[in-house]
């Protein structure tokens, strides 16, 4: 299906694990769990694993909830009034979530080198609580899609590059890659319920540490339901054939980002030649490098993906639906 058409992501889809929703409104973990169980709010999802996950309209509730308290109120009489109030087909707007009102004029570009610039602010300032509230005022704005695509990963790549550049330490990148990574691998690990067909295997290219994209691919493909197995940075080409001989999955994804490890991934079909001579469609691959420096593509064996994430997310849905035609 067309990357802009129906948007499966809707403001009541949950997105939030508890510590997040925790942090974005001042409610200790433990409250939150005691009002769920006393009160039936606020509104849970559950992972396969057994985790609470929260909409960004249960945030919003949550946050008029606890104005109201502040206001003086008891917690069992602001939720009476929450409930009254949207009874009457009124919802609450939220008192502390800042969600800057866009005019038809506004250029989403603005918005997004805004956000860019106050989650990279907030990254580098190890300020968690301020990403996990940019992050749910972009989401309020901005569809997942562009907000993976023009806000998370142009900031994970100013993180890496400004790390490169010696402007910030290596602990401050550790903190600002991981807590993004932590956001990108609950929104895979917890996307609408997959097709019923063999996954998608997603990996990093042999010594290949740079994972931010491949991340980003997993997360937009499973909120459009696809099947996703990843398997993360640096996967070893021999420990790549046996997953794929075991998984046997309906494509495989590989990604490298310098000429180093391109040129390691070009390898592939010396541990892979039966998929290399017969199925050679069966295997993509992306990154950067192969935009710098497009004479590598010719090396390559396997589909090449596109020059940007959007073009690798509609080839692959294009690929997968074409051999799935049931599923359109």
């Amino acid at each position: 299906m067309p990357y802009d058409e129906e948007s499966p992501f809707e403001d009541g889809e949950p997105l939030f694990n508890i510590g997040a929703v925790s942090r974005m409104t001042d409610i200790p973990e433990t409250t939150l769990r005691v009002w769920e169980r006393r009160y039936q709010f606020p509104k849970s999802s559950r992972t396969p694993g057994g985790h609470r996950l929260y909409s960004q309209n249960e945030v919003a509730r949550l946050q008029w909830v606890r104005a109201r308290i502040d206001e003086g109120m008891q917690i069992s009489q602001a939720v009476r009034a929450l409930r009254h109030i949207e009874d009457e087909g009124r919802f609450p707007e939220s008192p502390t979530l800042s969600i800057p009102q866009m005019s038809e004029h506004d250029d989403n570009e603005q918005s997004y080198i805004a956000y860019k610039q106050r989650l990279y602010q907030a990254l580098v300032s190890h300020h968690s609580i301020l990403v996990d509230q940019i992050l749910a005022e972009a989401l309020a704005i901005h569809t997942p899609e562009d907000v993976f695509l023009e806000i998370v990963s142009p900031t994970l790549s100013d993180i890496g590059e400004a790390w490169a550049q010696g402007q910030i330490n290596v602990a401050t990148e550790h903190f600002a890659t991981h807590y993004l990574r932590q956001h990108l691998l609950m929104w895979m690990h917890n996307g609408p319920p997959p097709y019923t067909i063999h996954p998608i295997l997603l990996a990093g290219a042999p010594q290949e540490q740079h994972e931010g994209s491949l991340l980003i691919l997993g997360v937009l493909l499973r909120r459009l339901r696809w099947p996703v197995i990843y398997l993360g940075p640096a996967v070893p080409l021999p420990d790549l054939a046996i997953c794929v001989q075991q998984i046997r999955p309906s494509l495989v994804v590989l990604v490298a980002m310098t000429q180093e490890t391109a040129e390691m991934l070009s390898h592939w079909p010396e541990w892979m030649p039966e998929i290399a001579e017969h199925h050679e469609s069966f295997v993509t691959y992306g990154g950067r490098i192969f935009v710098e420096k497009p004479e590598l593509i010719a090396k390559m064996t396997g589909i090449y993906l596109g020059d940007t994430l959007h073009d690798g997310l509609q080839a692959i849905d294009k690929m997968l639906h074409d051999s799935n035609p049931l599923l359109r």
